[in-house]
């Protein structure tokens, strides 16, 4: 028979020492109901840290989505199936997105003007053509955006 082990760290302690161990000892606490051994300082921060990764991630994916939406309008002679294949895999990390959390909705429509000016600075890093190619407004809808037929002219 074996004796149980002591704790050696609390699970405070644990959290800067195995994160995953930390995780994992947190997860079965919370599923045991064993709510007053939870580190709750750290188990907030990192619930706060997972919404601001997933807003990080739509502004990302949309940046990248704008920037090729842009290329293709103002490079037609230069499209790619790779420029298409970008669109698409980033209009359907969007669209995961959005069916997981559908509350970021609102937080897409936020970030919209701030992502679309991020895109046209990387369009124009990208094409050498000049900023004031790619408009101060976008040319695209959210909604032309998102739609998996949408292309631009």
């Amino acid at each position: 028979m074996t004796a149980p082990q002591p704790t050696i760290f609390t699970n405070y302690h644990l959290y800067d020492q195995d994160f995953y161990l930390w995780i994992e000892t947190t997860a079965k606490q919370l599923k045991e109901g064993r709510f007053s051994e939870v580190d709750l300082e750290n188990l907030i921060e990192e619930i706060e840290c997972m919404g601001r990764s997933e807003k990080h991630a739509l502004a990302s994916n949309l940046v990248v989505l704008l920037m090729h939406l842009l290329k293709y309008k103002y490079q037609p002679e230069k499209r790619s199936n790779s420029w298409k294949g970008t669109i698409r895999e980033h209009r359907r990390r969007l669209t995961i997105t959005f069916k997981d959390s559908p509350s970021l909705k609102l937080y897409f429509q936020e970030v919209w003007t701030e992502c679309y000016q991020d895109a046209r600075k990387q369009a124009s890093d990208e094409t050498s053509l000049s900023l004031d190619t790619f408009g101060v407004d976008s040319p695209f809808t959210a909604d032309e955006c998102l739609d998996e037929d949408f292309l631009p002219d």
